[in-house]
């Protein structure tokens, strides 16, 4: 068989089932070599931002890799955001680049690139294979590499002759590295620390935001005293009716430096230290008090869970946790429709076991008190900050959980950086509910003009944050894609649409007018 169909048939065995793909001529093989390993579903993207966010919404809910198919240096140029992205939230993820034959790359055709220095960017493990002989065994190299903890981005560069040249028999399954585990002294030493009874903070990340780690967390809490806080951008946090609640560190400096104000200890188990996103003039750059002492219990790359669970019983926690969400669904809004009731609207309808990939940007700033009371569900959030990654995150979180109902819920300017995803939604009818916040403009960025210290930003500066001339229509942006598609402007229409839309199977999307 040749290199396409050999590095295929490793991926399948090694757990990869699914590429998104947008090809070009030097993945051509690749392309028919698909027809050949039945067992790998291939899904087009029209924008390689899309097939590489959908790859990271299918890694962070399936929990193994999605693969990719990019074409050359500027296909991976489009898909490098949400490449940024994946890296940021640890998705395991096999990046396959293709590139011109060896032999003519000597001629620097027109798309030729330097594909490694691109990719240092992001990619955890790189390699460009250097024969067809060698594929099978780079492929289960790679997908090696997205799976060591804590998951990320590996890619590899695929020459065009490789690809049809004659190969070697598919490598089996890689073993895959387990986290290393958390040495016992630290997990003593963090125990000894909380048993102080000094104002602690356990600050949690990556694995620690799922329904066993909330657990342990909530009875370390209960056990100590200490509260639970996080990040916004996590990956996935598990959330909903009887789970423990977490303190998630607001966005801007003020209210986040308020939140941490009098805390000695900030404990942080699988997370580096929180960081503002932005330095602006006259306000600090690290929010974390003086007198606070920082506590490392364990890195991302060590065993996070493990090294929880036992500092519970090194403090003799006993079953009982920290405050949990009551489960008490929030009344149907009414009147007036603004973010907020969309929120409570979505808390109050959406089905147990939903996904919401949450890029609603300053629309959701709030959510995560305007959603308490809603069913258990899965939350995924931005993680690196370019935005473009709402939509296609939905879209391989509904390729990886095809029997739950998933909600992205989207700022309009964000979602315009790829909206193509909504035609794969569409081709692949994935059952995704997009949610347009249509606030016609980028309304952040009015508020990082403020911060600035801008307060009267003249006609040019506020013309380059505004969506409204001429206004987004995206029911009719949806439909053109194949996506059936309303617009609501009160609570009661956008309930009414909202509930149709979680009764039907398929996509749809809501244009929300704020």
């Amino acid at each position: 068989m040749n290199g396409a169909e050999s590095l295929l048939r490793t991926l399948v065995n090694g757990g990869v089932r699914i590429c998104f793909t947008n090809p070009g001529t030097s993945e051509m093989h690749f392309v028919a070599a698909a027809d050949q390993v039945p067992e790998m579903r291939t899904v087009l993207g029209l924008f390689e931002g899309v097939c590489t966010g959908a790859a990271d919404g299918y890694g962070r809910m399936a929990g193994k890799p999605a693969a990719t198919l990019l074409h050359l240096g500027p296909g991976l140029g489009n898909g490098f955001a949400n490449l940024h992205n994946a890296r940021r939230a640890n998705s395991p993820l096999v990046n396959i680049v293709g590139d011109h034959a060896t032999y003519h790359l000597r001629h620097d055709p027109p798309l030729t690139s330097d594909i490694e220095s691109i990719v240092q960017g992001f990619s955890g493990w790189v390699r460009r294979s250097r024969s067809a002989q060698d594929i099978p065994a780079d492929a289960a190299d790679a997908i090696r590499a997205a799976m060591t903890p804590p998951g990320g981005v590996a890619t590899l560069i695929l020459p065009a002759d490789y690809s049809w040249n004659e190969s070697r028999d598919p490598a089996p399954a890689p073993a895959l590295p387990r986290p290393r585990p958390v040495d016992p002294a630290t997990i003593r030493q963090t125990a000894a620390l909380l048993r102080k009874g000094e104002p602690a903070v356990l600050f949690l990340s990556g694995s620690l935001f799922t329904e066993q780690g909330l657990r342990l967390a909530g009875r370390i809490s209960r056990a100590t005293g200490a509260r639970i806080m996080g990040n916004r951008s996590v990956a996935r946090a598990q959330r909903g009716a009887a789970r423990v609640l977490v303190e998630r560190l607001p966005y801007p400096v003020e209210p986040a430096m308020a939140m941490l104000k009098g805390v000695r200890h900030l404990v942080l188990a699988g997370t580096p230290p929180p960081v503002p996103f932005f330095a602006w003039p006259g306000k600090p750059d690290w929010i974390i008090p003086d007198t606070c002492r920082l506590q490392v219990l364990a890195t991302p790359e060590e065993d996070c869970l493990a090294g929880l669970e036992t500092l519970a019983e090194e403090v003799g926690a006993t079953a009982e946790v920290s405050a949990t969400d009551p489960g008490i669904r929030p009344p149907l809004p009414t009147g007036e429709i603004t973010a907020e009731k969309v929120w409570r609207t979505l808390a109050a309808l959406m089905p147990e076991g939903a996904i919401v990939s949450d890029e609603g940007i300053t629309s959701s700033r709030d959510a995560d008190g305007w959603t308490l009371g809603s069913p258990p569900h899965d939350w995924l959030n931005i993680t690196g900050g370019a935005i473009g990654q709402g939509l296609p995150v939905a879209t391989g979180a509904a390729l990886a959980c095809p029997d739950r109902k998933v909600f992205a819920m989207e700022a309009d300017g964000s979602g315009m950086y790829t909206l193509q995803a909504l035609w794969t939604q569409a081709r692949e009818r994935l059952d995704v509910v997009t949610v347009i916040f249509a606030n016609r403009a980028y309304k952040i960025l009015r508020g990082e003009l403020s911060q600035m210290g801008i307060a009267a930003p003249g006609p040019k500066a506020a013309a380059m944050l505004d969506l409204g001339n001429p206004e987004l229509d995206w029911v009719k942006l949806a439909e053109g894609m194949g996506v059936p598609a309303s617009r609501s402007r009160t609570c009661a229409e956008f309930a009414d649409q909202l509930r149709d839309a979680i009764q039907r199977p398929g996509p749809r999307l809501i244009e929300v007018t704020l």
